[in-house]
């Protein structure tokens, strides 16, 4: 197992990119060009941060440790974060993947009644690499059955946990999505109704989710609402080719705590 330091350092670089902001309905609010640099000084014992967004003064970090609210994969994927869901405070949090030359973000804020309110989606690739946008994410993107491989890894430090598992999704007679995800043992079915980039599951109306479908073969998966004492998850998708997909997956328990983060890697069959 890669230190969490070591995961780190396979972010350093300069990301060459871009901040979008959609509101909770999917609406394109605004695109700002970006550049993140990360450099290792000290014989990369220390980070030096710099972000770069246009028309904003440029935000500069300098760490050499890493906060409780952050994990990193072995392959440099990480998600920061609220530890806490808290009453009457702002929760959210940011899930990154990466993926050769090529990282996509995505931060999911709320807002002090629980309400989903901002979405920001980060494209980047790495400065003098060639910037391969995929095309926005469509529902028949994601047809089909997918075979996956999941790590799980913890706050706490305790050892990952590995797992396969299987993603079903068709369209039924009535044109509603249903999704069914095994993994072990457990097999959660769901359905869900398409508009436009929006797909709602709203078998519960306690705990309603949507996804988000986003360009660059990005997805959101969000509540609409936090809610003390419910269980909830933030997930990332990114279609990376036709045939692999990766997803990051944030979840918390019914008392509000970060508890894991899972990444998925997997390959349509």
């Amino acid at each position: 197992m890669t230190s969490q330091w070591e995961s780190l350092l396979k972010n350093l670089g300069e990301w060459q990119g871009s901040f979008t902001r959609f509101s909770p309905q999917g609406a394109l609010l605004n695109n700002v060009k970006s550049v993140v640099s990360l450099e290792g000084l000290n014989d990369n014992k220390t980070i030096h941060q710099v972000v770069s967004r246009e028309g904003q003064e440029d935000l500069v970090l300098e760490y050499s440790s890493l906060s409780k609210a952050t994990l990193f994969f072995d392959n440099g994927a990480f998600s920061q974060g609220s530890i806490q869901l808290a009453p009457f405070t702002e929760f959210g949090a940011e899930l990154s993947l990466i993926y050769e030359n090529r990282r996509v973000r995505l931060v999911q804020l709320f807002d002090k009644n629980g309400q989903l309110d901002k979405l920001t989606l980060i494209r980047e690739h790495l400065a003098g690499t060639e910037a391969v946008e995929n095309p926005p994410l469509t529902v028949n993107d994601l047809l089909g059955e997918w075979r996956g491989e999941a790590v799980t890894i913890y706050p706490d430090w305790r050892s990952p946990d590995k797992y396969s598992s299987t993603l079903k999704l068709h369209l039924d007679d009535t044109g509603r999505l249903v999704q069914s995800l095994t993994f072990g043992e457990r097999t959660i079915t769901s359905t869900g109704t398409i508009k436009d980039s929006l797909i709602h599951f709203d078998q519960n109306p306690q705990n309603q989710v949507q996804v988000l479908l986003l360009p660059n073969g990005a997805s959101a998966t969000s509540p609409l609402q936090v809610k003390l004492r419910q269980p909830l998850f933030l997930e990332v998708g990114w279609l990376i080719h036709p045939n692999l997909r990766q997803r990051m997956v944030r979840s918390y328990n019914d008392k509000g705590e970060w508890v894991s983060l899972t990444l998925v890697t997997e390959q349509k069959v």
